[in-house]
């Protein structure tokens, strides 16, 4: 019964996580932890961003969990608790990383309607390049592109990159 809990809670920890990842998406990415964000909204340059510190940021919680339930002796909900927030970190890994970005090249082709809509989507996040102005925040939920485009449209546009190839004078 007692594993029971423990994943009960460790589902549960990875469902939370997408609602903490989206307000600090929102609000702290782009609010004012802009100045390490911004960096992932412009081409990279190398293997690292200063973005991927959120990365590091992001794990102390999970660690400090699992110190606090195994190597203090508090208990294995604590650790479950932990070992939900790093699986959604794995998780959003391998989707934003690695299938998104091809930070590690693959030849996966998404077939899947929801993976399809879940690149679309953060796609459509990126063709904003400023903090303000932009759309779908969270990650493994994702608002139909049709509606992000939309609200794209009725923003006017502000902060959208122009077009690949497009040339300015």
């Amino acid at each position: 019964m007692f594993i029971l809990a423990g994943f009960a809670l460790f589902v549960a920890t990875i469902i939370a996580m997408e609602g903490f990842a989206y307000v600090m998406h929102r609000w702290v990415m782009h609010g004012f932890g802009w100045f390490l964000h911004k960096s992932h909204h412009r081409p990279r340059l190398g293997m690292w961003e200063a973005n991927d510190l959120y990365a590091l940021i992001f794990a102390v919680p999970s660690i400090l969990l699992f110190w606090w339930g195994i190597g203090l002796g508090h208990g294995a909900l604590y650790a479950w608790a932990g070992g939900g927030i790093a699986a959604y970190g794995g998780i959003y890994f391998g989707f934003h990383d690695v299938i998104v970005h091809k930070r590690i090249g693959h030849r996966y082709v998404p077939r899947s309607a929801y993976m399809k809509r879940i690149i679309q989507a953060h796609r459509l996040h990126h063709v904003v390049e400023t903090r303000e102005g932009n759309v779908s925040f969270g990650f493994i939920y994702a608002p139909k592109p049709e509606d992000l485009k939309a609200e794209l449209k009725r923003r006017g546009n502000e902060g959208v990159r122009e077009p690949v190839g497009t040339f300015r004078e």
